[in-house]
């Protein structure tokens, strides 16, 4: 099940591959699925499949990377143009905190799959709480693949993307397994994006 949803993703990614890019310097990536810290040394050949929530999925000659949008300059796109785009498309910052919320958590992507966590089911549970004046989040979520080593820094994205909303004092993001997360969690808006319906 999973490897024919990472099939579906390979068949979308290859629709968008663009032209060989070398690296115009040293880069610090994560190597996907394992979460490894790399080094890619200026040079490197990469294709960009993806550049979604703020940061780069690369094909190189060992596999996939993601590259945070820090270092795009490397890739060769304009930081001030992306910026721009990723500000086009960003959630919506005012309503309800829990509203501005989930519309973050829209805005984080597994670098494998050009859907968001929201979308692919991922999200189980989002509790806001007011504790002294301030507003904290816990989420749990899960991962299409419990051995994923991307987990931690999915989470981390979550939660850097929760923070961002005025007025949260504390975010949370757990990972759990249980119930064991499936295809029919994602939603139809998911289902589009990846061509299964």
């Amino acid at each position: 099940m999973i490897m024919r949803l990472a099939k579906r993703a390979k068949v979308v990614f290859s629709r968008r591959m663009q032209e060989e890019i070398q690296l115009s310097r040293e880069v610090s990536a994560i190597q996907i699925p394992s979460g490894d810290s790399v080094t890619l040394p200026a040079g490197t050949p990469v294709y960009i499949t993806q550049r979604l929530g703020g940061t780069f999925t690369v094909a190189t000659t060992q596999g996939l990377a993601r590259i945070s949008a820090d270092d795009a300059d490397a890739l060769g796109v304009d930081l001030a143009a992306e910026a721009e785009k990723r500000e086009q498309v960003s959630a919506k910052k005012d309503g309800p905190l829990e509203e501005q919320v989930w519309e973050q958590l829209k805005c984080v992507y597994d670098p494998e799959i050009p859907v968001d966590i929201v979308n692919l089911g991922l999200v189980y549970d989002c509790v806001l709480e007011e504790k002294d004046g301030e507003t904290n989040v816990a989420v749990k979520m899960t991962l299409t693949a419990p051995g994923c080593g991307m987990g931690p820094v999915i989470a981390a994205d979550a939660q850097a993307r929760i923070m961002t909303v005025e007025g949260i004092g504390n975010a949370q993001v757990e990972l759990v397994w249980e119930p064991a997360w499936n295809q029919d969690m994602i939603t139809e808006e998911g289902k589009m994006k990846l061509g299964m319906i």
